[in-house]
């Protein structure tokens, strides 16, 4: 954890995250922009009527909880310490259901350079510009590349991703 960082908005979109380590270029910088400078968006498709945030108590664990007229679910937002590079999200269905939307887009040096994008053979995405890399880890593909997710209550949706130079790096949460 002491190697990264991100600024989640109370929207649940990653609008800044400097990658692989805290001194490393942006890769998601619509802070500095627009959402084509870069960022991973997790949002429940109506309005929420409330969102509340508060983190783990003793932890760096994000939690953000919307609330809609037809349900409510949460989004756990953590960078698990380790060497690797991990963003994990996590989004648990609390009550009724709530249909989200995801929207990822990588930007690499500060939302300058868009990458070439592909899939490798196992199914993993894979985004390259220049020396930055991003891959899409396990199940976090279905969160990544899906345009909506139906959530119930008791349902969970896992999502995670890990961007590195090093080609060889695999995400350690499935491994």
């Amino acid at each position: 954890m002491e190697n990264q960082t991100d600024l989640v908005g109370r929207d649940g979109s990653i609008d800044w995250l400097c990658w692989p380590r805290f001194d490393s270029a942006a890769c998601f910088a619509a802070l500095l922009g627009t959402s084509e400078n870069g960022r991973w968006l997790i949002a429940p498709k109506l309005t929420p009527v409330s969102t509340n945030r508060r983190y783990r108590p003793g932890t760096l664990i994000l939690e953000t909880e919307f609330e809609t007229d037809a349900g409510s679910a949460t989004i756990i937002d953590f960078m698990p310490p380790a060497d690797g590079a991990d963003l994990v999200r996590i989004i648990v269905g609390r009550a009724g259901r709530v249909i989200f939307e995801t929207e990822l887009v990588l930007r690499f040096n500060y939302g300058a350079n868009v990458p070439w994008v592909n899939r490798l053979d196992d199914g993993t995405l894979n985004a390259i510009a220049g020396p930055e890399r991003w891959a899409g880890c396990g199940i976090g593909i279905i969160a990544i590349a899906g345009c909506e997710m139906q959530l119930s209550r008791s349902y969970h949706a896992d999502g995670a991703c890990c961007i590195t130079a090093n080609l060889d790096h695999r995400c350690p949460l499935w491994s």
